[in-house]
């Protein structure tokens, strides 16, 4: 069984279904044109389509809906903030080191409020 997600008219995300080909090649479930098989591990196609997302042919992928109205979308259908992430945000291997949030309000990073136990998590985590 694979798993496909229909898409509307405007190629948006409006379901996923467990199905075969052969059944969705029948009409059973709707215009077989209106499915796109999506995988469930992320293996093609960008991501696990799920409701909202936008299917884009031309990349060949489900694209995310776009976070906040400032940000932009990148060559390989992400969105980036019009801000560069902080330096201090993440380490090298991609690990965050000092939590940020997006402000859309004032358009910056602001650091992120923790509790003490995110704090202790965080730092364990840092130190393996």
């Amino acid at each position: 069984m694979s798993h496909f997600a229909r898409i509307d008219e405007d190629n948006i995300v409006i379901g996923v279904i467990v199905a075969e080909q052969d059944e969705i090649n029948t009409g059973v479930f709707g215009d077989s044109f209106l499915f796109v098989q999506t995988s469930y591990n992320g293996n093609f196609r960008g991501h696990f389509a799920t409701f909202g997302d936008t299917w884009n042919p031309v990349l060949n992928k489900f694209i995310s809906p776009k976070p906040y109205n400032s940000w932009i979308s990148d060559d390989a259908g992400g969105w980036e903030a019009p801000v560069s992430e902080p330096s201090d945000m993440r380490r090298e291997d991609g690990l965050i080191v000092k939590p940020y949030i997006w402000n859309e309000g004032s358009g910056q990073w602001v650091v992120m409020e923790e509790t003490e136990q995110a704090v202790l998590d965080r730092q364990e985590m840092l130190s393996q």
